[in-house]
């Protein structure tokens, strides 16, 4: 039986229009023969009526167990899945929705991002062989004793890939609202290109650092699994990016060429510099972040100094350890991190000279470099983040190793 799992976002199923076009969407796999398992995400964004942002409005700053808000969030999903149901009825094709429970999804009781224990398919695979294309609720599962429970956001994400891992899937289409993972945000890059492929770590890196095209979660499942990925556009018929594994990357154009594959971006950071801090000061400090639940990014710890960013919402929190413990310090905000992602780079020599050299030559001061086998990293300030990514972009000529986005068969 050849299972096939799609997954729409929740601009995919926005309004009636795009509805129609993940109709076709469906239908097109399902008459090539595939049995067809749809995950949807809640219809729309914030201010859409059902979207998971409106829901959270309703209740506002009222006090609420997580356990009653993780019931509110699942009505998202659900009624997406029931609307789009009517839509594959109203064309004469048999459908089935699944809640997260129904189609299997067992979590353990961590309300508001539980994490998926086992998944039992029984359900699923039924209605499957009776030619029903199932529709299951995404970003939701159940505790064995029945309670509903969320998987955080973009859970959908997770969803599909863990039910494709669950039928033992080839392949997983994610679709959303651009035409595939590119090289840089098309906003800012007016000649940003789609990648044609990209291997489970480099996907990793940009949905960490950045781009909301795919959750990370969903991306470690599908590598564990050997399944690939492909993210696409509901609205057209473009390939896409193919998700996949590192060492199969280099049978295809260009994958072997290319050192920087993407490069990507988070604003709202600060950096801390703090002087005179020894070995027993640095243990104390960072046992009070941890107790303040702070996380920590580009760490330069040196004898003297100690340099690390942090999310520009936990400044308050930060200056008042700082202060009631009397440390000289420094904060620089309204910083962005710049990633800078390819798998080839690695133990390729001069990459980062390269970085620095076309920063610099944009008179763009970098505040702290950082990197690891697979990703340079650097602290801007946010002015200069368009003119960066640009620089970068034609640095490592990203828009030439790479075409326009191509339609698929």
């Amino acid at each position: 039986m050849k299972i096939a799992v799609q997954k729409f976002g929740g601009s995919s199923v926005a309004n009636d229009e795009n509805r129609e076009e993940v109709a076709k969407k469906i239908i097109k796999q399902y008459e090539a023969g595939y049995k067809t398992v749809v995950v949807v995400s809640a219809i729309g964004r914030e201010g859409a009526p059902y979207a998971t942002d409106t829901l959270l409005k309703i209740i506002g700053k009222n006090p609420i167990d997580l356990r009653e808000k993780d019931l509110l969030l699942s009505c998202g999903e659900i009624i997406s899945a029931v609307v789009l149901s009517c839509l594959l009825n109203k064309k004469g094709y048999e459908t089935i929705v699944l809640t997260g429970f129904q189609a299997g999804i067992i979590t353990n009781k961590q309300f508001g991002k539980a994490d998926v224990l086992k998944i039992n398919c029984e359900t699923i695979l039924e209605n499957l062989k009776k030619s029903k294309i199932v529709i299951v609720a995404g970003f939701q599962g159940a505790t064995e004793d029945g309670e509903i429970t969320t998987l955080g956001r973009g859970g959908s994400d997770t969803t599909a890939v863990l039910l494709g891992e669950a039928l033992n899937c080839e392949y997983v289409e994610i679709f959303t609202d651009v035409d595939g993972v590119m090289t840089a945000d098309p906003k800012i890059v007016p000649d940003a290109r789609v990648l044609e492929r990209l291997s489970y770590s480099e996907i990793y890196q940009l949905a960490e650092e950045g781009a909301k095209v795919i959750h990370p979660r969903a991306v470690e499942i599908a590598e564990r699994s050997h399944i690939k990925i492909i993210v696409r556009n509901t609205l057209n018929e473009y390939a896409g990016t193919i998700i996949m594994d590192y060492d199969n990357l280099f049978a295809y154009n260009n994958c072997g060429k290319k050192i920087v594959s993407a490069i990507t971006y988070k604003k709202n950071r600060a950096q801390i510099i703090i002087e005179d801090c020894n070995a027993s000061t640095t243990v104390k400090f960072m046992y009070q972040i941890s107790k303040k639940n702070i996380s920590i990014d580009l760490i330069n710890f040196f004898i003297d100094q100690k340099i690390f960013t942090i999310d520009e919402d936990n400044i308050e929190h930060i200056e008042s350890i700082l202060k009631s413990d009397k440390y000289h310090y420094n904060i620089i905000r309204d910083c962005c991190k710049l990633s800078i992602i390819g798998n080839k780079m690695r133990g390729i020599p001069g990459v980062m000279a390269r970085v620095v050299k076309s920063l610099t030559k944009e008179q763009i001061e970098i505040l702290q470099t950082t990197d690891s086998y697979t990703t340079i990293w650097c602290l801007i300030k946010t002015k200069d983040l368009e003119k960066a990514i640009n620089a970068l972009h034609s640095e490592f000529n990203l828009s030439k190793l790479y075409t326009k986005a191509s339609k698929s068969n």
